[in-house]
């Protein structure tokens, strides 16, 4: 329980950072997105990977769309889960 509250206070402290540092936001939340999947938190992880995608669109940096990426293979034997399967689309284009 303790792990999940933690989680949980991450990703709202995440949500009131800045959109305006992108990199460093998406970075954060894909990590985040990394906790919530090895904990088990399928639609969560995806829902955070699918906002990883949105902050890494149009960086310079490629790191944080790498991560957004790793985050769609992790996933994939979710696929069958429909918010999974928009985003492995998603992450092909």
């Amino acid at each position: 329980m303790a792990a999940a509250a933690g989680v949980n206070g991450v990703f709202a402290s995440l949500a009131r950072y800045d959109d305006t540092r992108a990199r460093d936001k998406a970075l954060y939340l894909s990590w985040l997105a990394a906790a919530y999947l090895d904990a088990g938190e399928v639609e969560h992880s995806t829902a955070i990977t699918a906002r990883v995608f949105d902050l890494s669109e149009g960086l310079a940096s490629i790191r944080p769309m790498a991560r957004a990426r790793l985050m769609a293979n992790r996933l994939e034997p979710h696929r069958s889960l429909a918010p999974v399967g928009a985003l492995l689309e998603r992450a092909k284009g």
